[in-house]
């Protein structure tokens, strides 16, 4: 029986991508950097998870060398930029969001997450669309830092899953990008997978359920999951 449903954050919860990536550029260009991440790039980018993996993908594939402290400093400043950005509301969360928390809640289901993302932008956006108390709603975060490797290998969710005592067949994922979806199944949890802007063309086939979007997930869905599918 599945009695905890695990959140990817980026794409699933919220629309962010299009932020991440104007925070990118505008961290590009206070570094003097004439980089530009159009869109068509950053959907290809995409498929490399994390962002200092994205920033050091993107200096290896156009025939620079990467130094760590650099993309370090790139990165941090990118991510200021960003949850800046969020702390003014500039992410709200996805239509459907908030209904399916709502519901999940009054039905005693444990919520949690399990992202690449770094634990700045989970409290940035969480904080700015849920209030000050949204651990009570998220109490498990999983975050890219804080595993060793990012999606899709399973860490993230084997971390989750460690902090909430629970079996993975208890739990559900719901994700919105192959990486994701492939992640959450090594570790070995079904998965409902929701389209968003960045991974529309995302394969999703491993996912046990495929969804148009966030408006088509309710809590009745969680019945047709079967823990091994």
């Amino acid at each position: 029986m599945i009695d905890c449903v695990i959140f990817d954050m980026d794409g699933t919860l919220a629309e962010t991508e299009e932020v991440h990536r104007i925070a990118f550029n505008r961290a590009f260009a206070d570094f003097g950097l004439d980089w530009n991440w159009d869109v068509a790039l950053y959907r290809q980018l995409l498929k490399v998870t994390g962002g200092k993996e994205r920033i050091t993908h993107f200096i290896e594939q156009t025939g620079g060398v990467a130094d760590p402290e650099f993309v370090a400093r790139l990165h941090r400043a990118k991510t200021d930029i960003y949850t800046g950005m969020v702390d003014a509301g500039a992410v709200p969360l996805r239509p459907g969001v908030v209904d399916f928390i709502e519901a999940a809640r009054a039905q005693g289901l444990t919520l949690a997450i399990a992202t690449t993302t770094s634990m700045p932008n989970i409290e940035s956006l969480l904080k700015s669309t849920l209030g000050a108390h949204w651990r009570d709603i998220f109490p498990v975060v999983g975050a890219g830092d804080m595993v060793e490797k990012k999606k899709p290998a399973p860490d993230v969710y084997e971390l989750a899953l460690r902090e909430l005592g629970k079996p993975a067949e208890q739990c559900v994922a719901i994700e919105d990008s192959r990486n994701g979806v492939l992640s959450a199944r090594a570790a070995g949890l079904p998965v409902i997978a929701v389209r968003s802007t960045y991974s529309s063309d995302d394969d999703l086939s491993a996912a046990a359920v495929e969804l148009p979007d966030c408006e088509a997930l309710t809590v009745d869905l969680l019945e047709r999951i079967n823990p091994r599918s």
